[in-house]
């Protein structure tokens, strides 16, 4: 087997690869509005979608040739130079997309495939130009430099232009149905549907259909010289039958129209973007294939690469299910949606991305901008439309599953329609752009007209969309950077050049995998958290006291790690508690929002607990507050490289952190199952530890006074003791506090929790 014959085999290798790693990462653009909404349950979900992949893939769209010729000029090149370049585009595409996918964050597919055919062209063009001695500036004669330019074009106009079309048309739409648009949707439903499915069935016509096989030249010439014809049969057609349905049955008319429009999202996706997975192993057997037809294969120019080419039908085919299984069963998948769906979501709670400076910064910009437009409006305008956004007596429905939807259904149609006709019209006027850039900014802009982005979440969700957008842009610099890299090293290396990086990519992609897998368990482990059918007080407060257990629990192991690793002064000890100690943090303050969530879903009982709730979110934080407390003055004092603790102190801190330790196992465990038959014992060991502490107090003074305990560890001493004992003290506090939801629950006496105490920080000590 010569070399180029294992570097086809090599080739679509990798475009198997590629195909999986890239429908995990552009999934989120047809699968967002339709998860985000719970439109159906996730399996009809998916259904809808895949069936829209495999209609797509059916379509030879004629994308192919980008690979081939979109970029470069490939009469230019020999066969041995194309398979260079095509095998540093795919080492490269499936490296970056993992990337991505393990951080769960979209980019496009485009992009990465466009600019890492530049780069390893440009590389390629230069070398060639610097062995026979002629100027670089020739290169241009190589690249085709204008495609590249109209695409960042099309990059930088699609995310202004998605964005606030996504934010106008969000706006007029609620406006006109308001939250409660049930009530709404039988007078205007009908008109917004119609114009919905309207735009959606043209993007099927344009992005979809254009280069099917039974679509004739002169049929797609007639569609694109009778656009407005189209639009308004499909508008009034599409109106006439959803008026049908509203008026003769009770079909939710709103989810026909995300369905149908995730399908044609799913559609486009696989007609469109299969170019970027399979496209340059295509290419790079038609090179291999024309080459080895000629006398010199090895020096033959490949200008038979400008001729048009039509997909194999069974590659095709079998691309489809590669990717539809993928949909269903890759977990980076659902990463990267959650991702989409988190920034645009209604509801307040946790926020996965943490406030820049940038962010802030814009949120202050334009916050002040609409409060110094609004006071410029009439305050009887002004008012109005505050009603028609007023979401204070509106409760969105549970899906099937008694989970409370992200957004709405209106958003999601807006969602899908918005990114349908943009898509279209670019595609009409022959404008490149990425359909992940156009969905994506058209869902943050919906979000933001919406009111989604409160004063107390806005700026995360713009540290996120930052995050995300910028993202894009490092896309294609590194696209481009590493391709060219990776095609400098194939020119020279050869055989053994392709092995290496394709062991270094192979090991790269496992420690990603790695880092997924340890993220997931993170996230699942948050999952617990979430609250799904609540009805009545009673099952609020049983679900709220079995997560304070699952909480307890943990602040056990962290306490213990983390007084283990100051005992033996283990850095990386430390530094896992540390991490586990934030994972804590971030679980309190779920159990809080969730909290808050549970007053806001049960508005309309008279909760005779709230109080509870009250007590249970200031004791849950002050126990995080004190954890966090004891790891970060531990780790610092041990990543400062100070004296270790005395043995007689080792000593105390041990005894108190193991009944400290038993009173939060204990707390966790009655918490969780119910059932407190040891109540009282808790409550007797809290007051052994308040005694052990005042002993252990007693004797750090004699120990001050012997000057045998420094400054620093007297003070990280007393810290740690009265940290540990306010632990100890909040957590029986938390017990007492769901006394009436535990059946057999002993009588304990209330523990009132201490005051926080003013410790000096450990970076000023």
């Amino acid at each position: 087997m010569d070399f180029f014959h294992f570097a086809i085999l090599l080739l679509f290798g990798l475009a198997l690869s590629d195909l999986i790693v890239g429908v995990s990462n552009d999934a989120v653009n047809f699968l967002n509005s339709s998860i985000g909404s719970r439109v159906a349950p996730r399996h009809v979900i998916m259904i809808v979608a895949s069936l829209g992949m495999l209609a797509g893939v059916t379509f030879s769209s004629g994308m192919m040739e980008v690979a081939r010729k979109g970029i470069f000029n490939p009469q230019f090149f020999t066969m041995p130079e194309l398979m260079t370049v095509f095998l540093a585009v795919m080492l490269t595409d499936i490296l970056l997309l993992d990337l991505y996918n393990t951080f769960g964050l979209p980019t496009s597919t485009t992009v990465s495939i466009v600019f890492e055919l530049l780069g390893a062209a440009v590389a390629v063009s230069l070398l060639k130009l610097y062995e026979a001695g002629d100027s670089f500036a020739r290169v241009v004669e190589y690249i085709n430099t204008g495609k590249a330019l109209a695409i960042i074009f099309g990059i930088l106009l699609s995310v202004v232009v998605a964005f606030a079309f996504g934010a106008i048309i969000q706006f007029i739409s609620r406006i006109v149905f308001t939250f409660d648009y049930e009530k709404r949707i039988r007078r205007y439903g009908a008109i917004w549907g119609g114009a919905g499915l309207a735009s959606i069935t043209y993007f099927i016509l344009i992005k979809g259909a254009k280069g099917a096989s039974f679509i004739t030249p002169e049929t797609l010439s007639w569609i694109k010289t009778h656009t407005s014809l189209i639009l308004l049969g499909a508008f009034l057609v599409s109106a006439l039958f959803l008026q049908v349905l509203l008026s003769l049955t009770r079909v939710n008319i709103l989810k026909l129209i995300v369905l149908v429009g995730t399908f044609a999202l799913a559609m486009a996706f696989a007609a469109n973007d299969l170019v970027n997975f399979i496209g340059v192993p295509l290419a790079g057997l038609s090179a291999y294939q024309e080459a080895y037809a000629t006398a010199e294969p090895l020096t033959a120019n490949m200008a038979a690469l400008t001729r048009p080419v039509h997909g194999n039908t069974f590659v095709l085919l079998f691309a489809g299910v590669v990717m539809v299984i993928t949909l269903w069963f890759s977990r980076k998948a659902r990463s990267v949606t959650a991702t989409t769906v988190q920034l645009g979501r209604q509801d307040e709670g946790f926020e996965r991305f943490e406030s820049t400076v940038l962010s802030q910064t814009i949120v202050r910009l334009v916050s002040t901008l609409f409060d110094t437009t609004g006071r410029l409006l009439p305050k009887r305008l002004r008012r109005a439309v505050n009603r028609r956004f007023d979401r204070s007596e509106h409760r969105p429905p549970p899906a099937a599953d008694g989970s409370v939807p992200s957004f709405d259904l209106i958003r999601a149609g807006v969602n899908l329609m918005v990114a349908s006709a943009l898509i279209s019209l670019a595609t009409s006027f022959k404008l490149p752009l990425s359909t992940t850039y156009v969905t994506f900014m058209v869902a943050m802009g919906a979000s933001l007209s919406d009111q989604a982005w409160g004063r107390d979440s806005a700026v995360y969700r713009v540290s996120g969309v930052l995050t995300v957008v910028g993202g894009w842009f490092f896309t294609a610099m590194m696209a481009f950077t590493v391709s060219s890299i990776f095609a400098t090293v194939i020119f020279f290396g050869d055989t053994w050049a392709v092995f290496g990086i394709t062991l270094l990519i192979g090991f790269l992609i496992y420690r990603n995998h790695r880092i997924h897998r340890q993220r997931a368990e993170v996230e699942s482990s948050v999952e617990v958290f979430n609250l799904r059918k609540i009805k009545h007080s009673k099952s609020a407060s049983e679900i709220t006291s079995r997560h304070a257990g699952i909480f307890l629990a943990e602040v056990a192991k962290v306490i213990d790690l983390g007084f283990e690793g100051l005992f033996k002064q283990d850095r990386s000890t430390l530094k896992e508690a540390r991490e586990k100690q934030r994972r804590v943090q971030r679980w309190s303050n779920i159990i809080a929002a969730n909290v808050f969530k549970v007053f806001r879903l049960l508005k309309w009982e008279a909760v005779q607990d709230s109080r509870r709730y009250a007590h249970t979110i200031s004791t849950l934080q002050e126990i995080s507050e004190s954890l966090r407390d004891i790891v970060v003055r531990a780790h610092l004092h041990v990543a400062n490289n100070h004296s270790g603790l005395l043995e007689a102190q080792v000593v105390e801190l041990g005894r108190l952190r193991d009944i400290v330790c038993d009173v939060l196992e204990r707390t966790s465990r009655n918490l969780r199952t119910g059932d407190c038959p040891d109540c009282s014992e808790i409550a007797s060991k809290n007051r052994e530890i308040r005694m052990l502490v005042d002993e252990f107090d007693e004797n750090q003074v004699l120990r001050i006074q012997n000057n045998s305990s420094k400054t620093r560890l007297s003070i990280l001493f007393y810290s740690l003791a009265w940290d540990a004992l306010k632990i100890a003290e909040n957590a029986t506090y938390v017990l007492g506090v769901f006394e009436d939801s535990i059946p057999n629950a002993e009588p304990a006496p209330r523990i009132e929790a201490p005051a926080a105490r003013k410790d000096p920080e450990p970076s000023t000590v």
